[in-house]
Parts: structure tokens; C-alpha cells; sequence
């Protein structure tokens, strides 16, 4: 069995004394893991960092095997990253999320896509990566298919004046709907439905909203809490919200 592959590196984990191995986010295999062999030599170390964009052989004698992958660079999307603090952290959460809560070999082209827009938002120079990662995260959550359905009120139908989430339904409710009740829904950001600007409190409120949902769909179900890299990508942009 063999393939060939652009992949998005995830994480790797040492296996043995020479070797590693190596989890990736494939274009049309999915998350699919590999051995490395002397993937702790240097010269790999620099191929293997999260977040790089690589073209994967995979090879095994049969499909449920680990196999081995052959990497090569073709694009460092984490060395840019390592001066700022915020999009390093946004790029640890998001291999985080895919490494722990996409099932394993399953194909996700449009996911791939995504994250791989994302990482280059990451390395664009500004903060417009922010609400571009929120964004992802709801597109996660419905490739996982667990989309929520921010498109009219769930108690009227209106489509204006979207200002809230059910967490039960993860249905949007308008701000008059949600007035009797609102302390038990979830603040939906105004730059999520592309009619307010960004700023760090909305950012933070984005990122409990998709929070929420990930932690109820993805994780608690199978007795896991969010990653702690995401935890880390909240608390530096909750601290930054509060400094600006």
C-alpha cells in the first residue's frame, strides 16, 4: 500500500532512538499518522515543526498498518511564527483541535483547504488572522458535523439583530427573543455575521462560543477536555482584549 500527499504537520512524538512519529493533515487521507525514520536527525527536526506544509509518501505492506512517511519541505509556515507569541499559539490550537478531535484517516479535502488558508492568514503581517481562526473553528465543528445554524432567529425567524446562541441547539436568537433568558445563551460576535468590526472582546467572546460547542461535541464525549494549547490561544488573546 502507498499514496503520495500534501500534508499539514500536526505534532510528532519520539519512537525509539532515531525515529519518530509523525501525525498529519492529509488533502485526501485525512489525519493519517507515520514512522519517520531519523526524524530526530536536524535536518528533519526543521521539516517536522507543526504547522509546515510537506509532500508525503506513506508506505506499508498493508492499509492498517502505521506505515513509514517520506517527507519533504514545501513550505515552513511555523519558523516565521516564533516572534509572535499570539499566532504561534493560534497555530499550536488549531493542530491541537485537528490532531485530537478529527477521527483518524478520514478524508476532509475541504478541512485541509481551510487550515491550510489559515496557517498563510497566520503569517500575513497582521491581525487579521483572528477572526479568520474563529471562523475556522465553526468550519471545524461542521466538517465534524456539528455546524451551527446562525442563519435566522430559532424562536422567530427573523435574520436581523442575530445576537445570541442556544447552547442547546446552537440556533441563533435574536437580542429581542433572548431578553427574557439571555443570561442562559451564548454571545454571538457581531463580526462572525459580518456586521460589526473585530475587536479583542469580540475575539474572546468568538472563542468561547466555538469553545463551547468543540468541548460538548468533540471532546466531553469522549472524557477529554480541550487541548491545552487552545486553552493557551484564550487566555493570551482574553489578556490582550484586556491591555487594549
Amino acid at each position: 500500500m502507498d499514496w503520495v500527499d500534501q500534508g499539514l504537520v500536526l505534532s510528532v512524538r519520539r519512537h525509539g532512538e532515531s525515529s519518530v512519529v509523525a501525525s498529519l493533515l492529509t488533502a485526501s487521507h485525512g489525519r493519517h499518522a507515520g514512522l519517520v525514520r531519523g526524524g530526530q536527525s536536524r535536518r528533519l527536526r526543521g521539516v517536522l515543526q507543526p504547522g509546515n506544509l510537506v509532500s508525503a509518501s506513506w508506505r506499508a505492506r498493508l492499509e492498517e498498518h502505521l506505515g513509514a512517511f517520506s517527507l519533504e519541505l514545501e513550505k515552513s509556515l511555523a519558523a516565521p511564527l516564533l516572534p509572535f507569541a499570539d499566532r504561534l499559539a493560534a497555530l499550536g490550537s488549531l493542530c491541537a483541535l485537528i490532531d485530537n478531535g478529527l477521527p483518524e484517516r478520514e478524508a476532509h479535502p475541504a478541512l485541509f483547504d481551510i487550515t491550510a488558508a489559515v496557517m498563510t492568514a497566520l503569517d500575513c503581517g497582521d491581525d487579521a488572522w483572528a477572526p479568520f481562526y474563529v471562523q475556522w473553528e465553526l468550519d471545524f465543528l461542521r466538517e465534524l458535523g456539528f455546524g451551527l445554524d446562525l442563519s435566522q432567529c430559532a424562536a422567530t425567524g427573523v435574520v436581523e439583530d442575530l445576537r445570541f446562541v442556544s447552547p442547546k441547539s446552537g440556533r441563533a436568537v435574536s437580542s429581542a427573543a433572548a431578553a427574557p433568558y439571555r443570561d442562559r445563551l451564548l454571545p454571538l460576535p457581531g463580526f462572525l455575521m459580518g456586521d460589526e468590526p473585530v475587536h479583542g472582546c469580540a475575539l474572546v467572546d468568538g472563542l468561547s462560543l466555538t469553545g463551547y460547542f468543540l468541548e460538548k461535541h468533540v471532546f466531553a464525549v469522549h472524557g477529554q477536555t480541550l487541548p491545552v494549547a487552545r486553552e493557551r490561544l484564550v487566555e493570551i488573546m482574553r489578556r490582550r482584549s484586556s491591555e487594549s
